[in-house]
C-alpha cells in the first residue's frame, strides 16, 4: 500500500501531531520515510533604503535554516524513539506547497502525511493553507491529521 511516507512538518504543536501520526503508520506499514520541512523566501519590499533593507534582511536566511534544521533533529528524534528509520530534507527559500509536492515526486513517495494547517501568518489567511495547496495538486494521496 504505502511503502515511503513523506511527512511535512514546520515545528507547530499541530505539526507535530502529524508527525506523530505519520510515523506510528510508517511503523505500523513497515514503511521508509522521509521527514521534509521548507524555509520560506522573504518578501522584497521595493522602496526600502539599502541599509534598511540589509539590516532586515540580512541573517533571515540564516535564521530560517537554523530554526529548520532545529525542527528537523527534534523530528529525526521522534522517529528514532519510535524506532522508524527516517532522513531529513530542508528545501530552503522556497513556497512550502510546490516544495512538499515536489519532494514527494523525488524521493518517490507514495504518501503524504502532513497536519490540517501550519504556521503561515497572514499570508495563510490570504492565500489559503499550505495543506490545502498540497490537496489539490499532490499526485499521490494526501493524508491530513487535524
Amino acid at each position: 500500500m504505502y511503502n515511503h511516507i513523506l511527512i511535512s512538518t514546520d515545528g507547530s504543536d499541530l505539526a507535530q501531531k502529524g508527525l506523530d501520526h505519520g510515523l506510528t503508520l510508517a511503523k505500523g506499514l513497515g514503511a521508509k520515510v522521509t521527514i521534509v520541512t521548507v524555509t520560506e523566501r522573504l518578501p522584497v519590499y521595493y522602496g526600502l533604503d539599502a541599509g534598511v533593507a540589509a539590516m532586515a534582511y540580512g541573517g533571515y536566511g540564516a535564521n530560517q535554516k537554523e530554526a529548520a534544521e532545529k525542527v528537523l533533529t527534534a523530528a529525526k528524534a521522534a522517529a528514532a524513539r519510535m524506532a522508524v528509520m527516517a532522513d531529513t530534507v530542508l528545501i530552503e527559500d522556497a513556497l512550502p506547497a510546490e516544495a512538499i509536492i515536489e519532494a514527494a515526486k523525488a524521493h518517490d513517495c507514495s504518501l503524504i502525511a502532513m497536519a490540517s494547517h501550519g504556521r503561515r501568518g497572514l499570508g495563510r489567511l490570504m492565500m489559503g493553507s499550505v495543506t490545502a495547496e498540497v490537496l489539490a495538486h499532490s499526485p499521490v494521496p494526501v493524508l491530513v491529521v487535524r
